[in-house]
């Protein structure tokens, strides 16, 4: 089959795709045609089958027919400007995380209604959808309710995915991301980018910064599972979903103060101190409004797996980036 992976060059969209070039199967079929797509050309892994790299915008029109035209049976949809990002620049914001959703969503419509063509797509959200006042545990019931235009945007996605879904142009499913951390490379503008940076820099013995106090707790998980929880998705008999198309991926709720501790563990006094405390308000008051811990008990009796500890978040990260860490 053909899989359709579009921003394939972000930084989970390289490490998805280079385990399903390496793989050659997803969901238990074989792939044939690897279509890589994001505003620059991505690039493109060792891979036996056909490949096809695109630079490509899928808010500007006509781009989403382009990329479907080989029909993709899977398509990974990964492609956002990241939350930070999106606060600051509010027409790049929805209209890379809306307009786009949109145009593809329509895309694969449209091509619906010439031949029988029903394709499973695999979204990328987040828990960013929702927002304080919040429970102490966020059960999969709870109320979408964003305070961020990032969140605001998936939240509308969901329910795109949801509606295409009912309607069969489509065979959806969101999977709703924790905060991903250890990143590898540099920052990105995420709002979310210190949770990495305060592990990521001490580790390759650089400085980090920390705008926020210790006691900030998250939901977390690393890139290794994220890439994991894609595959898996796309590998899941979407009936047992029901009408509720995205999912709340399992994490593990720590504190700043718990990063800095699994830290210690693993590299030592030295490390924690390169890390510099510069209170920043902006960022304080956007986390302030995010979610802190889960019940994803639904997404765990599914098969998806996560971390349970910074330990073994930066384990992860030490045997997945190890050109990364310092000597």
């Amino acid at each position: 089959m053909d899989v359709l992976v579009i921003g394939a060059a972000g930084m989970v969209g390289r490490k998805l795709v280079s385990k399903l070039a390496a793989g050659g199967v997803v969901g238990g079929r074989v792939i044939d045609r690897l279509i890589l797509a994001d505003v620059v050309a991505p690039e493109a892994p060792a891979f036996e089958g056909n490949i096809d790299t695109v630079p490509a915008d899928l808010s500007e029109p006509g781009v989403a027919d382009t990329l479907l035209a080989t029909r993709p049976q899977l398509i990974f949809h990964l492609a956002a400007v990241v939350s930070g990002e999106a606060e600051a620049d509010f027409e790049k914001g929805y209209r890379v995380n809306l307009d786009g959703t949109r145009a593809l969503l329509e895309a694969v419509r449209m091509a619906g209604s010439k031949e029988s063509y029903v394709p499973k797509l695999v979204f990328a959200s987040s828990i960013a959808v929702f927002g304080a006042p919040l429970p102490e545990v966020i059960g999969e019931t709870e109320c979408l309710a964003p305070l961020t235009s990032y969140g605001t945007q998936k939240a509308i996605s969901e329910l795109l995915l949801a509606d295409y879904s009912r309607r069969g142009f489509l065979d959806g499913i969101g999977i709703r991301l924790p905060t991903i951390v250890i990143r590898p490379g540099k920052p990105n503008k995420a709002a979310s980018g210190f949770f990495s940076g305060i592990l990521r820099e001490p580790l390759a013995g650089q400085e980090a910064v920390l705008p926020v106090d210790d006691s900030v707790r998250h939901w977390f998980a690393s890139p290794r599972a994220a890439v994991n929880f894609l595959l898996h998705a796309a590998g899941l008999d979407t009936s047992r979903l029901g009408s509720r198309r995205s999912l709340t991926m399992p994490g593990l709720s720590a504190t700043v103060g718990d990063q800095i501790e699994a830290l210690r563990r693993a590299a030592g006094e030295a490390a924690v101190r390169r890390i510099r405390r510069e209170p920043d308000e902006t960022i304080a008051r956007i986390v302030a409004g995010w979610p802190q811990n889960f019940d994803a008990s639904r997404a765990a009796a599914l098969g998806f797996v996560a971390e349970k500890s910074f330990d073994e978040i930066i384990k992860a990260h030490l045997e997945d980036e190890p050109r990364s860490v310092a000597a």
